[in-house]
C-alpha cells in the first residue's frame, strides 16, 4: 500500500507560480511512476503529468506544456509539481497518483490517490 498526501496549494494570482508536493508513505514510490492529474467543478479529471519511476523521464499535457515542472526524489518519498505562469483555467483540485506502468494517462491506470489540493488562480 502508498499513502499520498497532497500540500502547497493555494490561491495565486494569474501569473504566478506554486508548487505543489505529493509525500508517500507506506511502500517506497521508487518503483513506481507517478503523476498529476486535476480537477476542476462540474469536469471530469484530466491527466496533468507524469514522471518516470527513477525520473529520467517526463510527459505532460499539452495544456501545461513548458509551465509545469514535475520532478521526484525518491530518497524523500516525494513528488513535486512546480507551476509557473499560472492561468484561471488551471483552477482545480490537484491530485498525485502512482502507477506501475510509464507513461500512462488515464485516471484508471494509476493505482493509489492522494486526497488532492486546492489550487485557485485569480485573473
Amino acid at each position: 500500500q502508498v499513502q499520498l498526501v497532497e500540500s502547497g496549494g493555494g490561491l495565486v494570482q494569474a501569473g504566478g507560480s506554486l508548487r505543489l508536493s505529493c509525500a508517500a508513505s507506506g511502500r517506497a514510490i521508487r518503483n513506481y511512476a507517478m503523476g498529476w492529474f486535476r480537477q476542476a467543478p462540474g469536469k471530469e479529471r484530466e491527466f496533468v503529468a507524469t514522471i518516470s519511476s527513477t525520473g529520467g523521464s517526463t510527459y505532460y499535457a499539452d495544456s501545461v506544456k513548458g509551465r509545469f515542472t514535475i520532478s521526484r526524489d525518491n530518497a524523500k518519498n516525494t513528488v513535486y509539481l512546480q507551476m509557473n505562469m499560472l492561468k484561471p483555467e488551471d483552477t482545480a483540485v490537484y491530485y498525485c497518483a502512482a502507477s506501475p506502468r510509464y507513461p500512462r494517462t488515464r485516471s484508471n491506470d494509476y493505482d493509489y490517490w492522494g486526497q488532492g489540493t486546492q489550487v485557485t488562480v485569480s485573473s
